[in-house]
């Protein structure tokens, strides 16, 4: 499955109170931990991380002491004693059988030693996959039995919607719309390679005007760079979003293109500069181009609550009234937009 699609499957168990067991499966870099801090705080839920692999047995259940000539075990402080919350165990299986073990009893009976998960409490776990290159141990079958599983594959699109809605640096989101196939590259031999997660690093680097090459890596540096070199050739995107676009021309290189798009999205900053770019690709794109930009442009505007004043605009324009009902018609979409 895509993140995204990971992220709609838990905010399902969320809704549908299913407190099973589930393990994420998934190379590094994807963003597995963030999808799960993000669902639990998109429900109000605590969220607690815990890496097995930096605990030993008794970290878990806990400290034997004697209380009345009986030995009971006194429960670690970062466990959940009340509330609702997803204690979520990563890396699970970077863990020694030792560790997974003392997990399988805290997975199965929702309880260690003394201590008891609270009734309001998902448990989640995940971890990398033994073809990642990853120092994983096998999971034994026992534990993996009491897991559903769920395998997160990288995904381009999952990733540019996150961009957009971060304020990702425009150069990563075009030059990977440019160079997909990048989102993702593990390079065992190499310390820095792309991922999403090192991406979004990349993005922090080149907005202060540093090398992506501690992030990505070389080659996917050397590859961005060259992108960039070319960004001096795209329209005036400015002037497109002051509706003063008229006479300028949709590039016609597949790299511009790219870059063209993505330059416009992350400039649109209320619905009339919107409408703007809006207008002026319907006028001068060809049609995949405008649906790429519209679907994206309609989700970043649905996610900012601007998408009714962006089409209060677009209904006032017979030309994008037209176009619209072409659109939605493709899409499958509803005649009207709720």
């Amino acid at each position: 499955m895509k993140p995204a699609d990971l992220e709609k499957y838990l905010d399902h168990l969320v809704q549908h109170r299913l407190k099973l067991s589930t393990m994420i499966w998934g190379p590094p870099g994807i963003g597995k931990s963030s999808i799960v801090a993000q669902t639990a705080g998109a429900h109000k839920l605590q969220f607690i991380d815990v890496r097995l692999s930096q605990l030993a047995p008794t970290d878990l259940r806990g400290l034997p002491v004697a209380v009345k000539g009986i030995s009971r075990w006194y429960p670690p402080e970062f466990l959940p004693r009340s509330g609702k919350g997803v204690l979520f165990l990563d890396e699970i299986n970077l863990a020694p059988p030792t560790m997974q073990g003392m997990a399988q009893q805290l997975i199965l009976d929702r309880r260690v030693g003394s201590y008891v998960v609270p009734n309001g409490w998902f448990i989640w776990a995940a971890g990398n996959r033994s073809e990642d290159r990853a120092a994983v141990f096998d999971m034994p079958a026992p534990l993996a039995n009491r897991f559903l599983h769920l395998e997160v594959q990288p995904d381009f699109e999952s990733f540019k919607n996150y961009a957009l809605a971060a304020n990702a640096h425009e150069h990563i989101i075009a030059f990977l719309s440019f160079r997909p196939e990048l989102i993702h590259k593990l390079d065992p031999q190499q310390p820095a390679w792309p991922s999403p997660r090192s991406w979004e690093m990349a993005s922090h680097l080149h907005r202060v005007g540093l090398d992506i090459t501690a992030a990505v890596g070389a080659a996917a540096a050397t590859e961005f760079n060259a992108y960039t070199a070319l960004y001096h050739r795209i329209p005036d995107l400015a002037q497109i979003l002051r509706g003063e676009g008229d006479g300028i021309s949709f590039p016609g290189e597949p790299s511009m293109r790219y870059a063209t798009v993505v330059g416009l999205l992350t400039r649109v900053g209320e619905p009339q500069t919107g409408y703007h770019a809006f207008r002026w690709m319907t006028r001068n794109a060809p049609m995949e181009w405008v649906q790429l930009c519209a679907t994206d442009l309609f989700r970043l505007m649905r996610a900012r609550q601007m998408i009714k004043p962006l089409f209060a605009l677009i209904n006032k324009d017979p030309e994008l009234v037209k176009w619209m009902g072409e659109y939605r018609r493709l899409m499958g979409e509803p005649s009207n937009e709720a």
